[in-house]
């Protein structure tokens, strides 16, 4: 099982540049603008969504409903960064730690 996580995770790490985690034709807030304008932000906001995904099913039901507030949490705070680059970069780099420490967690504890 380390082993496939080990997979997943590296297989996140190794995908190529994609698009957003959300449609940028019909981005309207001024986070997703700036957002879809920065190819760097845009590479991270998919980093997050990626590992947010990876996250979600590995953790044991009784952790996943935190994850999904942690994540809605975070989402208001990178919204309230507006257009401000540095604020994002930020604000994605924040979450990135955060679910690379959840999964740090699932590698020691497992939820098998």
């Amino acid at each position: 099982m380390r082993r496939l996580i080990t997979a997943l995770v590296l297989a996140v790490a190794a995908t190529p540049a994609a698009a957003a985690s959300f449609d940028c034709a019909k981005a309207r807030a001024t986070d997703e603008r700036a957002i879809c304008a920065n190819r760097a932000l845009n590479d991270q906001d998919v980093r997050v969504d990626q590992l947010y995904g990876i996250t979600r099913h590995l953790v044991p039901m009784g952790g996943r409903d935190a994850i999904i507030g942690d994540q809605r949490a975070w989402l208001k705070s990178r919204h309230a960064c507006g257009a401000n680059q540095a604020c994002l970069a930020r604000s994605y780099d924040r979450r990135l730690a955060e679910l690379n420490q959840v999964m740090e967690r699932v590698y020691r504890q497992g939820p098998f």
